[in-house]
């Protein structure tokens, strides 16, 4: 699966059709393949957008704004909300509007100020260690509910990083199908010209001639799903909702509206999957670790505008379709950034305090919750760690936070650690 994340271009149809098969349709557990799709979930939420903010999103200048600290707020300004007393940064002026939807938190803490390590605690809930790999949510939601799309992937990661968790210590047929350009969608999908049908039957035929004899020598399940993996594969790439990936079906106007930028498309192509019945949608966002010139144009006003304009037209077109009310969307990041300007004119990593949001479905939207201090330095208010803001989201999806998983190494795991749901954040 490293390899897969690593490698997320360039690789053949023959490739595709091998990953595709082990990451998104079962290899290993094809039971699943061939059991109907499980039963919605009991919570609101079916569905969740991740949307994950990498390199330390600065709370101060996004969405925990102290215009009365002026030397903590350096030259960003505070601009009023559509929720009264509730004030967001000048460079966030979409989701203003719609904060009567959003929920912030303003007082989200953690104990390391390493960028992987931060990142990896974000996404699973647990601290990295060297003999065990954790999930992240989305393999998590298809484990507790198991597969809720026969033919797409369950889980999609739209640009991350090759050190994401993904699947952790759970078996690979709960990988993540990566995207590392959204705009691309799902490459290598046509076949080249040279391939006809009769020729791929007859290329797929020789290969079942090949491992014929090995199968009856090792008649074990994952040599079985090995086997039938091509099967599968083909069955996706010749599948009409492979349409889900290709943003080229939306109007060039749409398409503007989120922002032709690799996050803008990646909100996009996560609300046309969502459409399609993926369970998990993860988009990254990354450049936030602005230790220099913080307020360039290329810097903070780009990067907090891009988010702003993206996360607004996806927010708005789940409210307008009805998707909003069963799916739950979070932004969040590994840390927050400094309330002191450095020499370079930028912040530096500060995990005492930072900002997340929620919005959707089991969410109470139209509040700011928690509270930093008047710098921005330090949790004043009802601390939340990044499990229990996990724990919070698991909640709203109505997902069994007691149920205990073991990992191949015997050890017992829930799909929030420890955490506990923020109640108050809950609808």
């Amino acid at each position: 699966m490293r390899e897969i994340l690593s490698r997320l271009d360039g690789i053949s149809r023959r490739q595709l059709l091998e990953r595709t098969a082990k990451a998104a349709l079962g290899v290993g557990m094809l039971p699943l393949l061939s059991e109907a799709v499980s039963a919605a979930p009991t919570g609101k939420g079916r569905r969740l957008i991740y949307l994950y903010m990498a390199g330390g999103m600065t709370h101060l200048d996004t969405f925990d704004v102290k215009p009365d600290s002026k030397e903590t707020q350096g030259q960003t300004s505070a601009i009023g909300t559509a929720v009264s007393g509730v004030k967001l940064s000048e460079y966030l002026p979409t989701l203003a509007k719609q904060m009567k939807d959003i929920a912030v938190v303003r007082s989200m803490n953690t104990q390391t100020a390493d960028h992987e390590q931060g990142e990896y605690l974000m996404r699973t809930s647990y601290e990295s260690i060297a003999t065990e790999r954790h999930p992240s949510l989305g393999p998590w939601m298809q484990k507790l509910r198991g597969r809720q799309n026969k033919t797409l992937p369950d889980t999609v990661l739209i640009g991350s990083p090759a050190r994401h968790p993904a699947a952790g210590f759970l078996d690979p047929t709960y990988s993540p199908l990566p995207i590392g350009d959204p705009q691309k969608g799902l490459e290598n999908t046509t076949a080249p010209s040279y391939l006809t049908e009769s020729s791929f039957d007859k290329r797929m035929a020789l290969i079942n001639q090949f491992d014929k004899k090995f199968r009856e020598k090792y008649p074990l399940k994952s040599v079985k799903g090995y086997s039938d993996f091509y099967d599968e594969a083909t069955s996706l790439l010749t599948s009409g909702e492979l349409k889900a990936f290709d943003l080229n079906q939306e109007k060039p106007e749409v398409r503007d509206r989120y922002g032709r930028d690799p996050f803008g498309q990646g909100c996009l192509l996560a609300r046309r999957l969502i459409e399609n019945n993926v369970q998990c949608v993860e988009v990254t966002l990354g450049g936030w670790d602005m230790h220099n010139t913080l307020w360039d144009f290329n810097t903070l006003p780009t990067r907090a505008g891009g988010m702003d304009k993206a996360v607004g037209a996806l927010l708005a077109d789940l409210s307008e379709s009805g998707l909003l009310k069963d799916t739950v969307v979070v932004l969040t990041t590994e840390f927050g950034r400094s309330p002191a300007i450095n020499y370079n004119a930028g912040r530096d990593h500060h995990p005492a305090a930072f900002s997340a949001m929620l919005a959707g479905a089991g969410i109470k939207g139209g509040q700011a919750y928690g509270s930093s201090d008047k710098r921005g330095h330090a949790v004043e208010k009802d601390g939340v760690s990044p499990a229990d803001l996990n724990a919070t989201v698991a909640e709203a999806l109505g997902l069994p936070r007691d149920e205990v998983v073991h990992s191949p190494t015997g050890r017992p795991f829930k799909v929030a650690g420890d955490g506990t749901p923020v109640k108050k954040l809950l609808s």
